[in-house]
């Protein structure tokens, strides 16, 4: 089993209205995971995850990075954010300088690293996301999705462990969600620990290793993706079950199995890889 990066351990937390917007959650993010965490609007999505870099403390509860107590001196919280890279929804809420390069400096420059290591940084993450061509553009005319990648790579500089996104996918057309997906498998790809809020069933059951559901700040559901998002009480507190395995079970249903190795499809791609094996199959007989 992989080893938890970070452990939430009994943690609740109040808002000064008294709005109790986790309420002794229990959870861990495992290492090289991809996790979707999915709630309705005020499940408490965004509550975590300011908690996940120290932005909130809990009120109750304790929170762990390798096992280790989190430390909340100011030398604590810098060592935590260097590894823990939080990515907010709104964009412009992220973005200050003027250029791009300038943005995703920031980071490793208040870091205090050389100028050279800095520079070497930034290319790096920029070239993560594919943002290389718009280094010197800026900021304010950069589309929406070319902004949320910018957000990203100023988080990558910092060569953290953990990427946390609140709902990356929002806002953005088909083809936008399509390259951030990419970015997505490819910092999964070079050993970067992804956890992401989504309202996205469908992505969330084809992309995800894991997932964690919420229903007001308590923690109803965690587990494998497939399983958990298969759960009929999940599906209820979504409103909603993932199209793909609604298709495939169907097919199967109806004496069409599209399963591989025992398993059913979880993106549409692979649904219809199956369906058309099954095609070549039946033409071959």
């Amino acid at each position: 089993m992989s080893e938890a990066l970070l452990k939430l351990e009994n943690i609740s937390y109040r808002y000064p209205d008294g709005t109790a917007a986790l309420d002794n959650c229990t959870l861990s993010i495992r290492r090289g995971k991809r996790t979707v965490v999915l709630g309705a609007n005020g499940a408490g999505k965004t509550t975590m995850f300011l908690h996940l870099n120290g932005i909130l403390r809990p009120s109750a509860g304790q929170l762990y990075w390798e096992e280790t107590p989190l430390d909340y001196s100011r030398r604590g919280m810098r060592d935590l954010r260097s590894r823990v890279g939080l990515v907010f929804q709104n964009p412009d809420s992220q973005l200050f300088s003027a250029s791009v390069r300038e943005d995703v400096s920031f980071g490793p420059m208040n870091l205090g690293l050389e100028e050279r290591i800095v520079r070497d940084r930034v290319a790096d993450a920029l070239r993560a996301v594919k943002m290389t061509e718009c280094a010197d553009k800026p900021v304010h005319n950069l589309s929406y999705g070319q902004k949320k990648r910018v957000c990203i790579a100023g988080v990558l500089a910092m060569q953290p462990d953990l990427v946390v996104l609140d709902e990356p996918m929002a806002g953005l057309d088909a083809a936008m969600q399509k390259e951030l997906a990419a970015v997505l498998d490819h910092l999964h790809t070079i050993g970067i620990t992804v956890i992401i809020a989504t309202h996205d069933l469908d992505f969330a059951y084809g992309w995800a290793d894991e997932a964690i559901v919420l229903r007001n700040g308590r923690l109803l559901a965690h587990g494998n993706a497939a399983e958990v998002l298969l759960q009929p009480d999940v599906q209820t507190e979504l409103g909603a079950s993932p199209l793909v395995a609604d298709i495939a079970t169907s097919l199967t249903l109806t004496g069409m199995d599209v399963r591989v190795n025992g398993y059913l499809p979880r993106s549409k791609s692979e649904l219809l890889k199956a369906i058309s094996e099954l095609h070549r199959q039946e033409n071959n007989l």
